[in-house]
């Protein structure tokens, strides 16, 4: 299709829509004439920070963000993790297992979680340990040892790969619970090992836990003092407060000394939109809805109830506290090639993300670092384009027509991570160190010198 035949049908697209074309054509060329030397300028600042809350949107690549950008607000709208005054990009990659001396170009979660907890590379897998399968300690734990309180928070289960880093150290991620052990043979309790992955974030003691994965909770201990028991016994017994519901969370209250852990879906908790499913050949324009199976908490309610609890038990000490939020499923829905899921979840990570600017300029004491653990397979591609792969077609929120393609696995299997590298943007003390091109590593570099911990 010609040039002058793509702008007429996007033009009926727009007045079919509703949508008047000069409004839109107005918007579209004035999104950034502003000159921001001044802001930025104002945002360059070393100095060490009270508070750091590290988002992570898993899979979250430019094409995922661009997608939601373009559903949820327009082409010339901005996400809240568009208004950050520094952004730059990180390299992802991973180590091979066989051969640490050779780059893995895509990484898994694991390994590129690994990256920013530790400041140590390592293979597709591992959690928190290096190829040689000797635990590294994480901010979460360094920053715990200094005095800081910390949380962990996620839309997966607690023990999937990103909220897993902080907290435990297994040499595969899949040893989540004690009954999955299979892998990690040395790491088991009955070896003599330090647990499977729950196990050790109850021992590590974060302040706050909450996501997913109940039904690895509720697996029987296997050694110890706690043998016979459950996790869950295992954390009550530990001073955690335990909820499992939307109501449950909004009541909790933690004492200055009391611990919170929620576990809200067995598994991963549901996905906040839904529609139709890319496929070969493609799906008519449709718009993306509610899922009515959702529940709650969203991510955004989680993130405020984490920052408030955190803020409010360390108010009165010298430390603040270090929280990571992690956006689990824009990933999961990539693998799934259901472009609503991604965008919802996109969406909804994004509340987070305002949630925490907020706190940040009510408590500029605080660096707040938004970011992703690798790309992922979507893309946006143009509406006459005849992929290979699969496609679906969105109608967004300018009233046009975007189509979303996954081609890096065949229909029926799930879509793979990417080797790109990915945004991070930052606001507060050390946000200057994520400009330019930096490493995963470097980020654990950034939020130890801002909390002034070594390891």
């Amino acid at each position: 299709m010609s040039s002058a035949g793509r702008m007429r049908r996007t033009a009926a697209v727009v007045l079919a829509s509703g949508v008047a074309v000069g409004a839109l054509g107005a918007g579209l060329a004035g999104a950034s004439n502003g000159d921001r030397t001044k802001d930025v300028r104002a945002a360059v600042k070393g100095g060490k920070a009270r508070n750091v809350i590290l988002l992570i949107g898993d899979g979250m690549g430019d094409s995922e963000i661009t997608a939601a950008r373009n559903y949820s607000v327009g082409a010339a709208g901005r996400l809240n993790m568009d208004r950050f005054p520094l952004t730059g990009a990180y390299t992802t990659y991973a180590l091979q297992k066989a051969n640490p001396k050779l780059p893995e170009y895509v990484t898994d979660s694991a390994a590129s979680g690994t990256g920013w907890a530790t400041g140590h590379k390592s293979y597709n897998g591992a959690i928190s340990v290096t190829p040689d399968g000797k635990p590294k300690k994480t901010i979460l734990e360094l920053a715990k040892s200094a005095g800081f309180r910390t949380g962990d928070v996620t839309t997966a289960e607690l023990s999937d790969a990103t909220p897993a880093v902080l907290a435990s150290h297994v040499v595969d991620r899949s040893c989540q619970g004690p009954a999955d052990m299979k892998s990690c043979p040395a790491n088991a309790k009955e070896n003599g090992g330090a647990g499977s992955i729950v196990e050790q974030q109850v021992q590590t003691g974060a302040d706050l836990y909450l996501g997913g994965g109940k039904a690895r909770w509720d697996q029987t201990v296997k050694a110890g003092k706690y043998k016979g028991k459950t996790v869950i016994d295992q954390a009550k017994n530990s001073g955690y407060n335990v909820v499992t519901d939307a109501a449950g969370l909004a009541a909790a209250k933690p004492s200055r000394n009391g611990k919170l852990l929620g576990l809200f879906a067995d598994v991963n908790m549901p996905q906040e939109w839904t529609g139709p499913l890319a496929r070969t050949g493609g799906t008519d324009p449709s718009k993306c809805t509610p899922n009515q199976q959702f529940s709650g908490p969203h991510l955004s309610q989680m993130a405020t109830k984490a920052i408030n609890v955190l803020d409010g038990q360390s108010r009165h000490g010298k430390k603040g506290f270090f929280l990571q939020i992690e956006g689990a499923s824009i990933d999961k829905r990539d693998h799934a090639a259901d472009p609503c899921g991604q965008i919802g979840e996109t969406v909804e990570f994004d509340k987070a993300v305002k949630a925490a600017l907020d706190f940040a300029r009510r408590n500029p004491d605080t660096l707040v670092v938004t970011t992703a653990d690798h790309g992922h397979t979507s893309q946006i591609i143009p509406l006459e384009a005849k992929s290979p792969g699969q496609t679906a077609t969105l109608i967004t929120a300018d009233g046009a027509q975007m189509k979303m393609n996954y081609a890096t696995m065949p229909a029926g299997e799930s879509q793979e991570h990417t080797g790109t590298e990915v945004r991070i943007a930052a606001r507060g003390p050390q946000a200057a160190n994520v400009t330019g091109v930096t490493d995963q590593t470097d980020l654990f570099s950034t939020i130890t010198r801002a909390l002034g911990v070594r390891r």
